[in-house]
């Protein structure tokens, strides 16, 4: 799958501004909201002196709070609340000492009150106000570490995701070599030279062709058919007629999204399972339709089914046994846990078997179609054929004939 792009979108694209644009807003309308007070009751306009000295008082205890609260923020649970306590009364002492001092020189012999009744009566506004501003100013900073947690969590879930995807991925390159140079290495040792050379020059342009994409990578459903083009290449110099393919593909499916190299191991496994143990050969067919939106892609082939031993355990990976063609184990399991890692739940994988023989593989996904300016260009567009030539030419653009002439990949 493409790897998914993460960015982060913390509450505060930046915490510094941020930080400023809060004090600004927040001591300026306090301001505001006491010169609205002070003029609704008919104060006189020199009373605004005291408020721009309150507010300033404030706004210059605030910033001497944040740094404190920033060295504590991060300390023991029992150091950070003890010490922002004792910070935030001795913030409101001050505050409320020069706001009583204000007072007194602003009223002078108008009010008779001490100090210490100035102070008593005041002290609730400070209090009330840095209390309200430490618990935001934690607020925001807690929430801000969440956020941050959260975000870094995320991108470990995509990284993990994508190592995983590519992991799968690789699995699939030696799981291929495996079984294409046991074959070369068999025509080697029947002497057929020939046959050996163009298989090998075969199977490094199929490697040349998948190695470029990047594991976790999409690519449409057209590049995926050539993609299988190139590999049926390989195997029909193996098989020759006894390997039939039959591909029915929905034009608005060649432009679909999905995992890269996501039907080779299906198309391998049914020429291991269906074509290899029977004399006759099997016939292949892959069918691709877009249902809503929904992909829905099928496998099948005329093999012996799963009621065989053979494909019994390429479905659960019994031991080796006789009767038994070697194998790596991947194929289904890969296909089942790469569809899992790139569409979680949202995602269908069947298989299936008829009571008389043939086996079926079911994959369902979301439609996802590539942009136009952006998809390969398919066979159609090419102005090709999407099918092998036929005496018959009557058969549909999106249908590959059963028996090719020539190899697949050549057209």
């Amino acid at each position: 799958m493409s790897m998914m792009r993460i960015q982060p979108a913390p509450f505060f694209a930046s915490k510094n501004r941020a930080f400023w644009n809060l004090q600004l807003a927040g001591w300026g309308g306090y301001f505001l909201l006491r010169t609205v007070v002070a003029v609704a009751n008919d104060q006189p306009l020199n009373l605004l002196a005291v408020l721009v000295v309150t507010t300033v008082t404030g706004f210059s205890i605030s910033l001497i709070l944040s740094v404190i609260y920033r060295q504590l923020i991060d300390r023991q649970p029992i150091v950070t609340w003890g010490g922002s306590a004792v910070a935030l009364m001795g913030a409101v002492i001050v505050y409320a000492s020069i706001d009583a001092w204000l007072q007194g020189l602003y009223y002078g012999a108008a009010r008779e009150t001490t100090f210490a009744q100035r102070f008593i009566g005041l002290s609730f506004i400070p209090l009330t106000l840095l209390g309200a501003w430490s618990a935001l100013y934690y607020a925001i900073n807690f929430f801000l570490t969440v956020e941050k947690q959260a975000d870094r969590l995320e991108r470990l879930e995509a990284q993990t995701t994508a190592a995983q995807l590519a992991m799968l991925r690789y699995q699939l390159n030696p799981h291929f070599l495996f079984n294409t140079l046991n074959s070369i290495s068999t025509l080697v040792l029947l002497k057929q030279t020939e046959p050996a050379n163009a298989m090998l020059t075969r199977l490094s342009g199929f490697l040349r062709h998948t190695l470029i994409t990047e594991p976790g990578s999409q690519v449409t459903l057209a590049q995926e058919v050539e993609t299988l083009k190139l590999y049926l290449d390989i195997e029909r110099m193996r098989f020759e007629e006894r390997l039939r393919t039959h591909f029915e593909i929905d034009d608005a499916a060649m432009d679909a999204c999905l995992p890269a190299m996501l039907l080779q191991p299906l198309i391998e496994n049914a020429i291991k399972y269906a074509v290899s143990p029977q004399e006759e050969g099997a016939r292949i067919s892959l069918t691709a339709r877009v249902i809503g939106e929904r992909l829905r892609i099928a496998v099948e082939d005329t093999g012996p089914g799963i009621e065989g031993p053979v494909q019994l355990s390429m479905l659960e990976h019994l031991p080796e046994g006789a009767g038994k063609p070697v194998s790596t184990g991947v194929g289904l399991a890969n296909i089942r846990n790469r569809l899992m890692q790139g569409y979680g739940e949202d995602h269908v994988f069947e298989t299936t078997s008829q009571p008389g023989g043939g086996f079926t593989v079911l994959i369902e996904i979301p439609f996802e179609p590539v942009e136009k300016s952006q998809s390969a260009p398919s066979a159609a567009s090419k102005g090709r054929p999407a099918k092998s030539a036929s005496p018959a030419n009557e058969t549909p653009d999106n249908v590959v004939a059963l028996n090719p002439q020539r190899a697949i990949g050549n057209t």
